[in-house]
């Protein structure tokens, strides 16, 4: 873990929610299976697997004197995270996490929850994606599948978006991003279905055309999405709900997935899309193999 610790003795904790340490990326050899994040005013310790008493004990004597040095008048918020058998094990060593616990990201709020397992509302390696839609969404009716916690759906809005349509099978995580719209004052134009995309063809088609389609699904759910099976039938059916000149956006986070997976799969199965070009990650994100990392595919 000593890269780690190095790198944790020169961290800066700013105002907005962010990666701090990325591990997984494999650029610190002996500490790929760490990641540090900050969700202000939490710190959020990532293992995946469960660090021995001594290594977290190192970890937390070295975030925690970081923070008395540059947050000297503020109490540290320390969670640990861990993943054993399959599970993911949350503590606080801490501090305390606020509920509700809400963040910012490039002037956007987002109601973030890390006590409740692996996915905390937000996902930082899509930074610049949301970037990306906020600054094309001025004027289009935009569709956002798999919409999760509806992260893009907010961007668009402040991006001027005329109208959203959030999609996803869980209700739950729709109900967050109604509560995101609100913390950002958006309450109009925008709607959410909590249904089976491969079900709601109809549905989404007479409220289309769109002239933005995002695609963030997960990689491998069983009962909602397989990449490896589902992509090719989600892009058969994507051009029928696009407008003229419309674009789309498509994600892949599997790192047993490269690339030219995704671009063959639009390649057979949407012949009419046109690669424009690749989402660059955040910087933070580096990976020694880009094609593990996030891949963020921009077609017209």
């Amino acid at each position: 873990m000593q890269l780690f610790l190095e790198a944790v003795s020169k961290v800066e904790f700013g105002q907005q929610v962010e990666r701090l340490f990325h591990g997984r990326g494999c650029c610190y050899p002996g500490s790929e299976h760490i990641n540090l994040d900050f969700f202000p005013p939490v710190v959020l310790l990532t293992s995946f697997k469960e660090l021995d008493e001594q290594a977290l004990e190192q970890a937390h004597s070295a975030i925690k004197q970081r923070w008395q040095a540059v947050e000297s008048q503020a109490p540290l918020n320390l969670v640990y995270q861990f993943r054993k058998g399959g599970q993911t094990h949350t503590e606080i060593m801490e501090g305390q996490v606020s509920d509700p616990h809400v963040v910012v990201e490039d002037e956007a709020k987002y109601q973030v929850h890390l006590m409740r397992g692996q996915n905390h509302g937000l996902f930082l390696d899509m930074r610049n994606g949301r970037q990306w839609v906020k600054q094309h969404s001025a004027g289009k009716k935009v569709l956002n599948l798999f919409a999760y916690t509806c992260g893009f759906s907010v961007v668009a809005m402040q991006g001027d978006a005329d109208s959203v349509v959030n999609i996803d099978m869980s209700k739950g995580a729709l109900s967050i991003g109604k509560q995101n719209h609100l913390l950002n004052g958006f309450a109009d134009q925008v709607r959410y279905l909590g249904h089976d995309i491969f079900k709601s063809w109809g549905k989404l088609t007479k409220l289309g055309p769109y002239d933005l389609i995002i695609a963030d699904p997960p990689s491998n759910q069983r009962g909602s999405f397989v990449a490896t099976k589902d992509y090719a039938r989600l892009l058969k059916r994507l051009p029928t709900l696009l407008a003229e000149e419309g674009e789309v956006l498509l994600c892949l986070n599997a790192p047993e997935l490269g690339i030219e997976f995704l671009k063959a799969q639009v390649a057979e199965n949407s012949p009419t899309l046109t690669f424009v070009e690749q989402i660059a990650n955040p910087a933070i994100f580096k990976d020694v193999d880009p094609d593990k990392a996030l891949k963020v595919l921009r077609y017209r």
